[in-house]
Parts: C-alpha cells; structure tokens; sequence
C-alpha cells in the first residue's frame, strides 16, 4: 500500500509540473491581436431625432485603420412626417471626425415630405437613400453620418434617422489603394 501511495505521490508530482510548464509558457497557443481590417461595416443602434436647421451627429461611425484611399457607402433611412401644409426634408453627409470637415460631395437628399392640401391629416413616409463616396487619408480616420431636417414650410412632426428590422442605417468602407 506504501508503494501505490508512493506511485501515486510521483505521478502527481510530475502532472503538477508539465501542468505548470505549459501554463508558464505564455506564448504558446495565444491568440494574437486581429489586425485591422481593409474593411468594415457599422449599423445604427438606435433613432436618431433631427433637429430643424442644425446637422446633428449620429453615433454611426467607422474607422478607416490605416492611410490609404476607400470607398464609403452609406444607406440612410429617413422617417419624416407633418401637417399639411408642409414642405420639410431630410440630408444626410458624411463627416471627417479626425479632419473635422466634411467629406466633399457626400450631402444627399434622403427623404422630402410635401404636400400643401387643406385639412389636417399627417403625411409622412420612410426611405433610404445610398451615399457613394471615395477618400483618400493620410492616417486612421473616423468618419460620421450627419443628417439635418429643414421645414421649408410648416414644420415636420417626425423627423428622424431610423433603423431597425425593417430597414438598417448602415455605414460601410472598403480599402481601395494606398
């Protein structure tokens, strides 16, 4: 029975230290930080509500990793309502956060509600609409979706970036050269 007990005392022994061995060995088997992707995509979380007359940030952004030229793409629903009479719309644009200016050319028309009939009844609708742009930067670069609501006429009742189930707000960039 000495002898088991004994056996039994050096194989644990000898298990304990591979054991701690291999845990010491903190490199083996790691997992290495990603690097960075050429590209990505990012979708809104939540409604953004647009105030008249002012761009208004929304929390969908990217991060393009590295200098280099990239294609953004941006889908951008819009949900916008009023009371006849009423001229009112939503555009959106992308926007540099790093360079803090806006990316040339991205300002689109995503949604424009109007109607001038008499009566009270609310008039409104959802769409989308695509932002198509290139950029070139010199060192990682985080870029914004900015929308705005202007009432021409009237005032808009709702006036919002959507996204949910039936239809995301998404940003997108894709590394096209250096």
């Amino acid at each position: 029975m000495k002898q088991f007990r004994t056996s039994l005392a050096v194989v644990g022994a000898v298990v304990a230290l591979t054991a701690a061995g291999v845990l010491t060995q903190y490199d083996v088997g790691s997992a290495q930080p990603a690097a960075p992707a050429d590209q990505g995509i990012a979708h809104l979380g939540t409604q953004v509500n647009l105030p008249a007359g002012v761009w208004t940030a929304t929390p969908l952004v990217v991060t393009l990793p590295f200098a280099g030229t990239y294609e953004l793409d941006a889908d951008v629903r819009g949900r916008l309502s009023g009371v006849p009479a009423v001229n009112t719309y939503i555009s959106a644009r992308l926007w540099n956060d790093t360079a803090n200016t806006v990316v040339p050319q991205s300002e689109r028309l995503v949604h424009q509600v109007i109607d001038s009939n008499a009566g009270d009844g609310q008039t409104g609708g959802n769409q989308t609409a695509p932002i198509s742009e290139l950029i070139h930067v010199d060192e990682p670069t985080t870029i914004r979706l900015q929308a705005r609501r202007i009432d021409a006429a009237g005032t808009a009742v709702v006036a919002q970036i959507y996204s949910d189930g039936a239809g995301y707000t998404s940003l997108r960039y894709d590394r096209v050269g250096d």
